[in-house]
């Protein structure tokens, strides 16, 4: 009696698939997670439609841009929220992609964003009063440019140097970042004057960013930074050394290039466009530097990145995507009164059905049909 060992189901690789099969795919997966999260909802007691379009109306409100009470030509209130959110999600993504590009897995967004943040707020609390606008703004920024790269750059010596695990190493420094800031919020020269709360004092209006259409200059920055990177990835030497040493380390060894110096440089460039987002935070979205400044972005980036396909272009439209869900779960909670973790799973059931269904365009189901030949299995 012979047996066959062969799986029942064997997960194969696909070499190409149509572009209008992978879109319809995702169009499907977009309207399964929202029949799943209406489901959720009734089983809750509460009526999907309204959750919807309160979900809706909390992100971007009846109009996206309108004529505000001064008549100037700027974002509704409801997406002004929803544009910040976007704009960091953005560049935290972009610079996440820089390293997951070379196979680097750095989860470390959200330190480098808070580091980036506590360097350009030194130049704040310092000098915030006394500063000319102009040199204030432009030594923030490189102040938190540099600050979030060279923060970045730690894990890059250790895994150039020593092959360190670098997704343990950039996790672990996330949590010192946010320390550091608690212990900021208990020294005199950075406390709110006048109190004992640990709370690090509010910004002078001089340090603050320009606006545009009611939201700082960061959002169209991102979206040439978006440009930028794509162009960087498909155009330049430096972007095809990544994408090499991503592939294979010993291909491009092969090559002649330097992978160690490849890996510290990329590295560097990732931190500082995470560093690049805290200062957008400080200087534009905050006005102050708390250990809630990354808001989770560094994570959140991570799910938008490969959403994208590390594809710059796409990750401009996932942003928004991701950014309206959180405005709208924050809407639902206080019209309808959902509960906090309800909202949550909402949001995860959604991002589970997009990110399942990368599996599927990437990948096929082989079944071993009893029998019968092999037959191959597309779901």
């Amino acid at each position: 009696m012979t047996h066959n060992h062969e799986p029942f189901v064997r997960v194969v690789k696909r070499t190409h698939i149509e572009k209008k099969k992978a879109i319809l795919y995702r169009v499907f997966a977009l309207m399964g997670a929202l029949l799943a999260g209406a489901l959720l909802v009734a089983i809750l007691g509460y009526d999907p439609v309204q959750m919807y379009s309160d979900m809706v109306s909390g992100a971007i409100g009846k109009t996206f841009i309108a004529i505000n009470k001064k008549g100037v030509l700027a974002f509704s209130t409801s997406s002004q929220a929803t544009i910040k959110i976007m704009t960091l999600l953005l560049i935290t993504a972009l610079g996440l992609t820089m390293a997951f590009k070379m196979r680097f897995w750095n989860i470390g967004g959200e330190g480098q964003i808070l580091v980036g943040a506590i360097c350009c707020s030194y130049i704040a609390v310092q000098f915030g009063n006394t500063w000319p606008h102009w040199l204030l703004v432009v030594s923030m920024f490189l102040a938190g440019c540099i600050g979030g790269g060279l923060y970045g750059l730690i894990p890059a010596l250790f895994k150039a140097k020593w092959g360190t695990n670098e997704t343990l190493f950039t996790l672990m420094l996330n949590y010192i970042a946010i320390n550091f800031i608690t212990y900021l919020q208990y020294q005199p020269s950075w406390q709110m004057p006048g109190t004992t709360f640990p709370k690090i004092r509010d910004f002078s209006d001089n340090t603050r960013i320009a606006s545009v259409l009611g939201v700082h200059v960061g959002w169209i920055i991102a979206l040439v930074l978006a440009v930028l990177l794509y162009l960087y990835f498909a155009k330049t030497k430096h972007g095809y050394e990544v994408t090499v040493v991503g592939e294979s380390s010993n291909t491009a060894k092969y090559a002649g290039m330097n992978v160690p110096r490849i890996i510290l440089r990329t590295m560097f460039v990732s931190g500082a466009i995470c560093g690049f987002a805290g200062f957008l935070q400080v200087a534009g979205a905050d006005g102050s530097l708390t250990t809630d400044t990354a808001g989770g972005a560094g994570f959140t980036a991570i799910t938008v990145s490969w959403l994208s396909g590390m594809n710059p272009l796409i990750m401009i439209f996932y942003s928004f995507f991701i950014a309206v869900l959180e405005r709208g779960s924050n809407r639902i909670q206080t019209t309808m009164g959902i509960p906090k973790s309800a909202a949550d799973m909402l949001i995860g059931i959604i991002l589970f059905f997009m990110l399942g269904v990368e599996f599927f365009i990437n990948y096929r189901l082989v079944f071993r049909l009893r029998g019968k030949k092999e037959e191959a299995a597309t779901l």
